[in-house]
Formats: C-alpha cells, structure tokens, sequence
C-alpha cells in the first residue's frame, strides 16, 4: 500500500491511494490539521513500539479519505449538512457555520 514508487514517471492524483502524509495533512481543513499530526504522531509511536506499520497505515488511510473529502469545500459542505439533516431530522440553514453544521453532524 504505501511504498517507494521505482518509476518516478508514474503520475496520480496526490490524494490516491499511497498518499504521503504530508499530502493528506495539507488537503486538510486547517482546524483538522492538529487532530492529525496528533493521530500520525501516535500511530508512529506504535508501530516503533510494535514493528507492525498496519495501524499506521490504518489511520493514514482513514485521514486520506478525510483530506479527499475536504479537498472540494464545497462538497465537503454539503456532505456535513446532509450527515446534519440525517443525524438530526432537520435541515440546516445554508448561512450556518461549517463548525456548526460539523458539530451536529459528528464530524
């Protein structure tokens, strides 16, 4: 899953499976940025702790999807006040805070 590419002509989108944290950490909203530095932190810990990269790259992947997702903020956006809408049963107003609407979401 995550490995050296030996072919440096290889082109793929930077958030593709295989992302390099750095590219995950910068697709991120800023305010999820600490969340994941702490996450990778941990994550790094473990495998060092336990010569087993698996949760590593668990939580990588995990973040990857996250940083996809956020990576159109306008999907984003709407992806939050739909989760909003279905978690609370009712819409959220289109003016209302990103927090706000992630907040009610759970995300």
């Amino acid at each position: 899953m995550y490995s050296v590419e030996q072919d440096s002509v290889v082109r793929r989108h930077p958030l593709g499976k295989g992302a390099s944290p750095e590219a995950i950490r910068s697709a991120l909203l800023p305010e999820d940025q600490a969340e994941f530095d702490s996450a990778y932190d941990a994550a790094l810990a473990e495998a060092k702790a336990t010569r087993d990269l698996t949760g590593l790259f668990t939580m990588l992947e995990r973040w990857r999807g996250i940083a996809a997702l956020q990576s159109d903020p306008e999907v984003f956006r709407r992806v939050a006040r739909r989760a909003a809408e279905l978690r609370t049963g009712q819409a959220s107003p289109e003016d209302e805070p990103l927090a706000v609407t992630r907040a009610k979401a759970g995300m």
